[in-house]
């Protein structure tokens, strides 16, 4: 039973309206924490562990996906997942809701191995929830600190060119996959990009992100977005398109090297970051790192260009200008993230189970097995290449 709260009457807990003064009844938000049960559709469930951290939007927690051993799943092993919880605060909020489901529905569309897997989205009146891939790793931006904090110089780089190559080509990898759908991330940074212990990197929190169903006309108002990264266009809140991203992406290409963004200062509010961005040329990379090669001022004044028709169109095209100008090896990863980028247009028309297994069974049709095996291609290469020596005191976490 339950208790109306405007004229104190006492209702059957089913009820929508009061049946003594009309009153809508809404339902009691469930406390969730360890040991909680949320039903993923009508074939599995996840139980919460600890919360792993909390953001503006959410708070994350480990979790453990069980399928139901009479669903379609039936055999599948239970195995850890990260669920992103609709922050208590917030789940009468219609706009933030919906910002929920487009995460969700961002993360359904999307299939690489550098961008966080999604499991199921998952909601009832009291929670929405999504249940993703559990990564198992850090942030770019905690590697960016450390090595700040333990570069020999302050003119010496956060973090190594090769290493910083390393995690930027497969963060233009997930983009290339990103923009094909129709899909703009518009808040990339190095918070949003987890790096496991391998050296894959995982491309997380698309709360913000634009699908094709939606309107792409100008926003109006303050711009979504981390004012350290947003691109000209998103700061005036004009229309974006996928140079928008690798605006974002070469300044987080940038912060590796410098360990700084160009255009934050300390004493600068986020007003004046995204002010900066749109009239003030970023410093020279060579001014802040003695070893960088000078052709990197010309690669960043292009990338980072207030007009984004002077910018690269797309990501493996500004994958390719750093690569050649930098004299950096195609390596067997970028060749297959080039590979993958051509496809993906062709396979995000395969439909793929709301929830599935890790590591799914690649479907039948030829062109998905070949999806499946550049997928496994873009792993391999990049778990397996020999990364240079990071900073001392490296640990590992666990994120979404």
């Amino acid at each position: 039973m339950a208790v109306c709260a405007n004229c104190r009457s006492v209702v059957e807990d089913a009820a929508r309206f009061c049946p003594q003064c009309g009153a809508p009844l809404f339902p009691v938000p469930r406390r969730l924490g360890v040991g909680s049960e949320l039903a993923v559709e009508d074939f599995a469930r996840v139980v919460l562990g600890h919360e792993l951290g909390e953001g503006g939007m959410g708070i994350v927690y480990r979790g453990w996906l069980y399928y139901d051993p009479q669903g379609r799943f039936a055999g599948t092993e239970p195995h850890p997942v990260a669920v992103k919880v609709l922050h208590p605060l917030l789940r009468g909020r219609d706009r933030a809701r919906k910002m929920f489901r487009r995460e969700a529905e961002a993360l359904r569309r999307l299939a690489h191995p550098n961008i966080v897997h999604f499991f199921a989205l998952t909601e009832d009146p009291t929670h929405i929830a999504i249940v993703m891939e559990l990564v198992h790793g850090e942030p770019l931006s905690s590697i960016v600190v450390r090595g700040a904090e333990t570069r020999p110089s302050p003119s010496a780089p956060c973090v190594p060119l090769a290493l910083a190559w390393h995690y930027f080509a497969q963060l233009l990898g997930a983009l290339a996959a990103v923009h094909t759908l129709g899909i703009l991330h518009r808040d990339v940074k190095p918070a949003n990009v987890i790096a496991r212990a391998d050296g894959v990197i995982k491309l997380t929190d698309f709360g913000i992100a634009r699908i094709p169903a939606e309107d792409t006309g100008a926003t109006g108002g303050v711009a979504p977005g981390t004012g350290a990264y947003m691109s000209p266009e998103a700061v005036r809140g004009d229309p974006q398109d996928p140079r928008s991203d690798l605006y974002s992406a070469a300044i987080v290409f940038y912060e590796m090297l410098t360990g700084r963004t160009p255009f934050d200062r300390p004493e600068r509010t986020e007003l004046m970051v995204r002010a900066a961005q749109l009239d003030e040329a970023p410093e020279p990379v060579t001014s802040l790192v003695a070893s960088a090669p000078p052709v990197l001022d010309v690669l960043m004044a292009r990338a980072l260009a207030k007009d984004a028709a002077l910018r690269p169109a797309t990501a493996v095209e500004l994958g390719e200008a750093f690569r050649a100008a930098l004299g950096l090896p195609e390596t067997a990863g970028w060749q297959a993230q080039r590979r993958l980028a051509e496809l993906a247009r062709t396979i995000s028309g395969l439909e793929l189970p709301a929830i599935a297994p890790t590591e799914p069974e690649p479907p039948a049709e030829p062109l998905a097995e070949r999806a499946a095996e550049l997928r496994r291609d873009v792993v391999n290469a990049f778990s397996t290449q020999p990364l240079p020596r990071e900073p001392a005191g490296s640990k590992e976490s666990e994120r979404r």
